[in-house]
């Protein structure tokens, strides 16, 4: 298969894409995605951004069911059952499809999943190149409930993408309040950075803007739009036998098509400010084209990792291998 040219080489254009997946449901869900890959691409974008865990849908019952984190709770092993059997697996069919839709469509592709490894799941982004290759970040510490369903990732996935318009990068939600993370990432040069939220609150907009302004890069701040419709709808597609995982989330507020997650992406530039600002309540394919030299004047001021850094003072080492609990190793023979 030939591999398609980015439609524009000298300067990129970003999407965001917000609006809900099919919720819970792992295929229908990828489905959607190649969808929104496609008409965003022949609109003009180079680089596509989804929000976090988008794949098949941010775990909204750890916040608001009521009974969602008491021990042993039959319903809540049921959703993690069907978490489980939705989520991704590195090397899979799915993963496959996405890697085919950024080398048809030649953009860049930055999309949050679960991801299952062994019986432990985490929450990842993934980052496809429009060679078909990819890469992947989990989150390095699940927030609060989310310890519930998600394992820790490690530094082996702190990761970024060449693209020919400079370095793109991401990190998970409040990973955006973990010092040494950004400093990590900054440390890496990024051209753009996608910050992946559910939901971009008003402390997730400070976050991406601090974000912006400390690392001189433009930051795509993705959220997703969600109600408890869309979740009964995508749970009953899967047609489960669950009832006491229908009590879970039967019991969520808000009613109806009132939503549970809001939206809030907006595209900011080096300076911090807004280039697109925050769009909530409703679902859109978020566009805007990024002015690279903006870049290059902001870090004439500062550049965090650069002339602005003192590493006379401070150093920070980061461990970059796998962390394995068991390592198996060839018996040595004589």
């Amino acid at each position: 298969m030939t591999q398609a040219t980015p439609s524009s080489p000298v300067q990129p254009c970003l999407a965001i894409i917000q609006r809900a997946p099919i919720f819970l449901n792992l295929p229908a869900s990828v489905d959607l995605a190649i969808s929104e890959i496609e008409a965003a691409a022949k609109e003009g974008a180079t680089i596509i951004a989804f929000a976090e865990c988008w794949l098949p849908g941010y775990p909204v019952w750890l916040d608001e069911a009521p009974k969602a984190a008491l021990w042993n709770q039959e319903g809540a092993k049921q959703l993690y059952q069907l978490l489980s059997q939705n989520a991704v697996v590195l090397g899979d069919a799915y993963l496959s499809r996405l890697a085919d839709a950024a080398r048809r469509t030649g953009c860049y592709i930055l999309i949050g999943s679960h991801e299952r490894r062994g019986g432990t799941l985490y929450n990842t982004s993934f980052g496809f190149a429009p060679d078909g290759t990819y890469i992947y970040h989990r989150k390095l510490v699940p927030t609060y409930t989310e310890r519930l369903v998600w394992g820790r990732g490690d530094g082996s996935t702190l990761k970024t993408q060449e693209t020919p318009w400079g370095v793109l990068g991401s990190l998970i939600c409040w990973e955006h309040w973990m010092p040494l993370a950004r400093a990590a990432m900054h440390a890496q040069t990024e051209a753009i950075h996608i910050a992946q939220w559910p939901t971009v609150n008003d402390m997730h907009q400070v976050a991406s803007r601090a974000y912006a302004f400390e690392g001189r890069c433009f930051v795509a701040a993705a959220g997703c739009i969600l109600s408890k419709d869309h979740v009964l709808d995508g749970f009953a597609s899967l047609k489960p036998d669950m009832p006491q995982a229908l009590e879970i989330l039967s019991s969520m507020p808000p009613e109806g098509s009132d939503l549970i997650q809001r939206g809030g992406s907006a595209l900011i530039a080096p300076d911090g400010c807004y280039s697109v600002s925050p769009v909530y309540d409703r679902e859109i394919r978020l566009m805007a084209p990024l002015d690279l030299g903006h870049l290059a004047r902001e870090r004439q001021a500062l550049d965090s990792a650069g002339h602005y850094s003192r590493p006379d003072i401070f150093e920070l080492s980061v461990n970059t291998k796998p962390q394995m609990g068991v390592v198996f190793k060839d018996d040595e023979t004589d």
